[in-house]
C-alpha cells in the first residue's frame, strides 16, 4: 500500500502553477478519487499521475468563484499574502490571518 503525505494544508492558499487561479484547501484526496471521465477529458499530455495528493479548492479567477480539483503537481504556495473572495469561505473558514483562514467548522 502506497502512503501519500499532503505538501499543502486545509485553510492554505494556492496558486495554480499553469492556470491564472488561486484558491483555499478545504479537502484532500491521498490520491486520485474523482471520475475517469473527469479524468479522460484533460488532455492526455497535461493529465497529472494519479498517484499523489488531490486537492478540492475554492477557488477564484478574475471572472468566477468555483471548485476547482488539482493535482500537487500543478499547485504552488501563493505568497501575495492577499485574501480570497469566494463566497464559500466564511461557511468553512474564519477571517484571513498571517495568509492562511482557519478552520470553522468540525470534522468528521
Amino acid at each position: 500500500m502506497q502512503t501519500s503525505v499532503a505538501k499543502y494544508h486545509l485553510g492554505q492558499v494556492v496558486r495554480h502553477r499553469k492556470h491564472p487561479f488561486r484558491g483555499v484547501v478545504f479537502d484532500v484526496d491521498a490520491m486520485f478519487s474523482n471520475t475517469e471521465e473527469w479524468y479522460d477529458a484533460i488532455p492526455e499530455e497535461s493529465r497529472p499521475a494519479k498517484e499523489q495528493p488531490f486537492y478540492h479548492l475554492l477557488a477564484e479567477n478574475n471572472q468566477s468563484y468555483y471548485v476547482a480539483y488539482v493535482s500537487e503537481q500543478n499547485l504552488v504556495p501563493d505568497y501575495s499574502g492577499e485574501p480570497v473572495d469566494h463566497p464559500d469561505l466564511p461557511d468553512l473558514f474564519g477571517e484571513f490571518c498571517d495568509g492562511i483562514y482557519p478552520l470553522e467548522f468540525q470534522l468528521n
